[in-house]
């Protein structure tokens, strides 16, 4: 056997256990339940345990929406304990391979500092390709056809790539892949954020759950019911859309606690106390009280939060969404659409 092989042998056959470990130690250091990650991603609580068990191996399709819900890159997946570098050489025989369902990944910059760039190398049999379900992350996709055809899509355009031709897109729209030729695919792949201060895996939504659920409610902090407020906890009402399918059936307005109901000198206290604001087991249970009257919502929308309001929504099982969106017509659209961006710098 040649080096090269058994060097990509010894790769491969551990692949489903370190992305199993690594999905696990992050899912319990954000502190998800199996069930609560489940929930969040949309994916079944099943398919979650035995990739963490590694008894199967993750598509990146759903990698993609595993990152995306735990706000962390594609690339955490497959990171070592090895300290981070500036600089990576990789020889070609030395590429680290890992498994993403049926595709083959290579990742061409494991331990790299900055992980706002993530490039892989996908080999895909005919018939192989991201998965049955379009994908939506912020930033940018690039891929160049190395060898072989893949065909892309993107809403509801396809791009036939052949050797040598090659797509970038804005990764806000939804978009799939798979190998369509009858010879083995290779693509160079290349994930970027859209500006220097993102990062991939933080400012994303994914939408695939929306079209999967007949049914999902989503909440937007309001005081008029026009516009979404930028504090959290200040905040009187909940816009409440009632969304099937793609489509909004029914709109309400309920009332929802405040600081002022426990106490404004209270609130001005924690402030001054930045390590503990929002973060005391006390704070939690005001913002679980604050969250009962949405507790059938799947998503809640602020223009503002603090960090410890953003972690106890996660908690209760809602998706916190901090958008720099004021009009709430205009957001839940985006929504729908997929392109209501978490911008998790606005926290305070």
């Amino acid at each position: 056997m040649s080096q090269q092989s058994k060097e990509e042998i010894d790769a491969f056959t551990p692949a489903e256990i370190i992305v199993g470990k690594r999905l696990r130690n992050l899912r319990v250091s954000l502190g998800y339940s199996l069930r609560g990650l489940a929930e969040a991603s949309g994916l079944n609580v099943n398919t979650i345990s035995l990739i963490e068990s590694g008894k199967t191996s993750a598509s990146i399709g759903t990698l993609q929406q595993l990152s995306l819900t735990l706000g962390v890159p594609l690339a955490a997946f497959f990171e070592t304990e090895a300290e981070k570098k500036q600089i990576i050489f990789t020889r070609s025989s030395d590429r680290p391979l890992v498994k993403m369902g049926d595709a083959c990944a290579y990742n061409l910059a494991q331990d790299l500092a900055d992980e706002s760039l993530q490039p892989f190398i996908l080999k895909l049999e005919p018939g192989q390709g991201s998965g049955g379900q379009m994908i939506i992350h912020s930033g940018w996709e690039f891929v160049f056809c190395l060898k072989g055809a893949a065909t892309y899509h993107i809403e509801t355009d396809a791009y036939g790539l052949n050797e040598g031709d090659s797509l970038i897109f804005n990764a806000n729209l939804p978009h799939c892949w798979e190998n369509t030729g009858t010879e083995q695919a290779e693509m160079l792949m290349m994930f970027l954020p859209s500006n220097q201060q993102e990062k991939p895996g933080r400012q994303h939504m994914w939408m695939t759950h929306l079209k999967k659920e007949n049914t999902m409610k989503i909440a937007f902090i309001t005081d008029d019911g026009k516009t979404i407020s930028q504090h959290f906890g200040r905040a009187r009402f909940y816009q409440v859309f009632t969304i099937e399918g793609t489509k909004i059936v029914d709109s309400e307005m309920r009332s929802k606690l405040g600081h002022l109901q426990f106490g404004e000198h209270h609130h001005d206290a924690e402030h001054h106390n930045d390590d503990a604001h929002g973060h005391t087991g006390e704070a939690h249970s005001k913002h679980q009280r604050m969250a009962d009257a949405i507790s059938d919502c799947s998503v809640v929308v602020c223009g503002g939060m603090g960090m410890g309001a953003y972690e106890s929504m996660r908690q209760l099982g809602l998706t916190p969404i901090v958008t720099d969106l004021t009009d709430i017509d205009a957001a839940v659209q985006a929504y729908i659409d997929g392109k209501l961006i978490d911008h998790p710098e606005k926290l305070h």
